[in-house]
């Protein structure tokens, strides 16, 4: 059960859908929600100090182990999306987040979905205890 008195963290980015990101038919084609998600994790790690380079520099590696999309309705072409990024508490030793997105022009929820990131040491070993640095983060962010 989550604690009440946990701080929500959230971000936002707005991108403009280009035709390089569509298929065909003029629909968002779905590889690029990977890049829609990966471009709102950027703006929360560089909101929160969670950056990629700020976990390679205390010696880890994050990779994707999971990545979940769930479609409720097409983006197309010119189409303006808001991906709204939320932190999702863990104890264990991952970095979760959930995902939304809004067309920009009606609001409407268009996609959701989360991802799963693990800690590898710089040896490439799955890493079975939260660093102490991302600790570190929890506890300053109200996260712990």
């Amino acid at each position: 059960m989550k604690d009440s008195r946990q701080a929500v963290l959230t971000a936002e980015k707005v991108i403009d859908i280009r035709f390089s990101e569509v298929d065909s038919m003029g629909i968002v084609w779905h590889g690029s929600y990977a890049v829609y998600f990966e471009d709102a994790r950027e703006v929360f790690g560089n909101k929160y100090g969670l950056e990629y380079l700020r976990i390679y520099d205390n010696g880890f590696y994050a990779p994707l182990t999971e990545l979940h999309f769930n479609y409720k309705r097409p983006l197309r072409y010119q189409d303006r999306a808001r991906v709204v990024v939320t932190y999702r508490p863990t104890d264990a030793a991952k970095i979760i987040f959930d995902y939304e997105i809004f067309d920009v022009k009606t609001n409407e929820l268009m996609v959701t979905g989360h991802s799963v990131q693990v800690f590898l040491d710089r040896e490439f070993q799955l890493v079975w205890t939260t660093p102490d640095f991302y600790n570190d983060w929890k506890r300053k962010n109200g996260v712990l």
